[in-house]
């Protein structure tokens, strides 16, 4: 079985059709005649890192998302509470 030498260039273009224009792998190999092995490891070497994600402490947000609860369910029970104690009086 041969290697064939591919330009940068050619392998640069291979890896934007996957990752910006967002062609399959199959069908970019395929279409190319590049086996999908060959533009896994160009991926690797020419594919622009994927942008970091800023880190979320979890636990601070869980308390913010409680104390948000808590507010919201009494918010919800302040019309139920009210109208109760109006039935109450009424009567």
């Amino acid at each position: 079985m041969g290697t064939s030498n591919y330009s940068d260039e050619f392998k640069r273009d291979a890896v934007q059709q996957i990752t910006v224009r967002g062609y399959p792998v199959r069908e970019v190999s395929r279409r190319l005649g590049v086996s999908s092995h060959s533009l896994y490891k160009w991926m690797k070497l020419f594919a622009d890192p994927a942008p970091k994600v800023p880190s979320v402490d979890l636990e601070s947000e869980n308390r913010r998302l409680k104390r948000e609860l808590a507010r919201v369910t009494e918010e919800r029970d302040i019309p139920r509470k009210a109208t109760a104690y109006f039935a109450r009086e009424s009567q």
